[in-house]
């Protein structure tokens, strides 16, 4: 049961980086150098993809720390 839900806490590690990759970054590179920052679309809502990712991003978290805490409690519990 143990090795089960390691196996789930490692295909949910891959899944949580793969779709933190997908997400666009809303900060601009050249923004860093020269310490502008564009005030226009601070307040612009998130639709679409951009919304899907943030809650995939958000449940997929989630999942992964209840799996990584439940591991962590069968390990212990069975020594």
């Amino acid at each position: 049961m143990k090795f089960i839900i390691d196996i789930f806490v490692a295909i949910f590690a891959i899944l949580l980086i793969i779709v933190v990759m997908l997400q666009n970054s809303k900060d601009d590179i050249n923004d860093a150098f020269n310490g502008s920052k564009s005030e226009l679309f601070k307040e612009q809502k998130v639709r679409g993809v951009e919304l899907f990712m943030q809650r995939a991003t958000a449940a997929l978290a989630v999942i992964f720390v209840a799996l990584v805490i439940v591991s962590v409690l069968l390990h212990t519990s069975f020594r």
